[in-house]
């Protein structure tokens, strides 16, 4: 990717409480998160970093597990329309929840995840996960997803191509990532919780990442919303501008998000289904 220009300023308000600058891209909508810390694993290192535990405990912790419970099956429905094999690679599975429901409905699965403690937990539930993508032979998967995981990785281009070695010839990549276009990232520009930076490295456009996958030769078959992403994300972005949770007012703002979306597409959060051509 080239040349960028300055977007946004926005703070860590999970570990460091730094500030990161948001470039737009030049050759696709995407931004991009600069500076990148050299040791990001530091910036994962937070008992509230809620996708590498089960934790239940606070009343956002509970919203999360009971959201991400639902939207299990779901999320199986959805890929189960658009391939007829069974082979699943989840890459980035944190604890291996989704990972256990395709197993419970017979698909083949593995998963790539690189933290030890939610490695642990997985195997806990029967899921062994592995850490590296080059232990897996090229055109092994009929499926492979990426829940909220393409956002963190430090190469796109390597990553993509890593998806298109790792799929059978039409295979799907179902990749769910946060849109910086959506009403509730205006609403909260700065404080948007999903921006979550430095973790997150990338932002996406529906047309940025349409682009990034069609020049790696992915064609879009249909994109999904997820639509209690606006909930969520604006209770912790609530958080963010004020310092303390106001679930009214978050809830105000996932409706208006919706609503909004329902005419312009523009969801908190999309799941888009790529085909490897």
């Amino acid at each position: 990717m080239t040349n960028t220009n300055f977007h946004l300023t926005c703070k860590d308000h999970l570990v460091s409480g730094k500030e990161f600058q948001l470039q737009m891209k030049s050759d696709f909508e995407i931004l991009e998160t600069n500076p990148k810390p050299k040791n990001l694993s530091a910036y994962y290192e937070s008992e509230n970093y809620i996708s590498h535990t089960d934790s239940n405990q606070s009343f956002t912790d509970k919203i999360y597990q009971a959201v991400k419970n639902f939207m299990l099956l779901q999320k199986l429905k959805w890929i189960h329309k658009v391939s007829e094999g069974n082979n699943l690679l989840d890459i980035g599975a944190g604890t291996g929840d989704f990972l256990l429901a395709a197993k419970r409905k017979k698909w083949n699965v593995e998963g790539i995840e690189p933290n030890a403690q939610a490695r642990k937990l997985a195997c806990e539930k029967g899921i062994e996960l592995q850490q590296e993508l080059a232990l897996f032979k090229e055109n092994s998967f009929d499926v492979i997803s990426m829940w909220h995981v393409l956002e963190h990785v430090p190469d796109l281009e390597v990553q993509l191509k890593e998806l298109y070695r790792l799929l059978k010839p039409n295979g799907v990549a179902v990749i769910a990532v946060p849109n910086f276009k959506s009403f509730d990232a205006e609403h909260y520009k700065e404080f948007w919780a999903a921006y979550d930076v430095p973790r997150h490295l990338w932002h996406f456009s529906q047309n940025g990442i349409t682009g990034l996958f069609k020049k790696y030769n992915f064609e879009k078959l249909q994109t999904k919303a997820l639509v209690f992403d606006s909930f969520y994300v604006s209770l912790l972005s609530e958080k963010n501008k004020t310092g303390k949770s106001n679930m009214i007012k978050s809830f105000k703002v996932g409706i208006r998000s919706n609503l909004k979306a329902k005419t312009t597409s523009e969801y908190s959060s999309l799941v888009y289904f790529f085909r490897k051509c």
